[in-house]
């Protein structure tokens, strides 16, 4: 139900009962999961009931093959950051009319600092020359945070030489794209990194 799914969505810490609903399981299969160690929470002081933060029932899940769309959405969150307007629109316009991605931008390693955080972004597409960081210390941060470990970056740059892609990987990016880049190997490697259908994309460069 489309009300019950966007509170999932919403919800920060769980109950037993709820954590059952989101993964269809019995309630009774949560507790002995939660009692064995296998699911992450913490009790209620002074009494004996349970709760499980988000992350760590999103963890639970993806050990377990159980589908996490209940709690992320049926939509990936991407977040664009680059200090080229004009590359930001491209993304805005092209995201915005897939259906698949909701989208938000930043200019600087700051504000996409404040992003990951508040907006938990499936997918980073990450510029490496930023106005005051480098693309790898955001990569770094970005790994360093419980709730973005499992996050996607695409990090890109027209002037980026070998080993500083290697140092990229290194830091935590899944891949490296070349500027100028052909939009539609952007979503193509996008929907392969959050193993989604590909869908035929207008082309256009950047």
């Amino acid at each position: 139900m489309a009300g019950e799914t966007n509170n999932w969505v919403d919800k920060k810490i769980f109950t037993t009962g709820e954590a059952a609903q989101v993964c269809k399981v019995s309630q009774q299969t949560i507790i002995r999961c939660f009692d064995a160690g296998r699911l992450g929470g913490f009790r209620v002081p002074g009494s004996k009931f349970r709760r499980i933060p988000r992350e760590e029932l999103i963890k639970f899940m993806r050990g377990n093959g159980i589908p996490t769309d209940a709690l992320e959405g049926a939509m990936r969150r991407v977040l664009v950051v680059d200090d080229d307007e004009a590359i930001l629109e491209l993304f805005e316009d092209l995201l915005g009319r897939d259906g698949r991605f909701h989208v938000k931008t930043a200019t600087t390693g700051y504000d996409a600092g404040l992003l990951t955080e508040s907006f938990r972004p499936h997918l980073i597409i990450l510029d490496y020359m930023l106005p005051d960081i480098n693309g790898n210390i955001v990569c770094e941060r970005v790994r360093q945070m419980p709730h973005t470990t499992n996050t996607k970056v695409i990090c890109v740059s027209g002037v980026v030489n070998q080993e500083e892609v290697q140092g990229l990987m290194r830091a935590g990016a899944d891949d490296f794209i070349k500027k100028p880049f052909d939009i539609r190997d952007v979503v193509s490697r996008m929907t392969d990194l959050l193993g989604l259908s590909d869908s035929s994309t207008n082309s256009g460069a950047a």
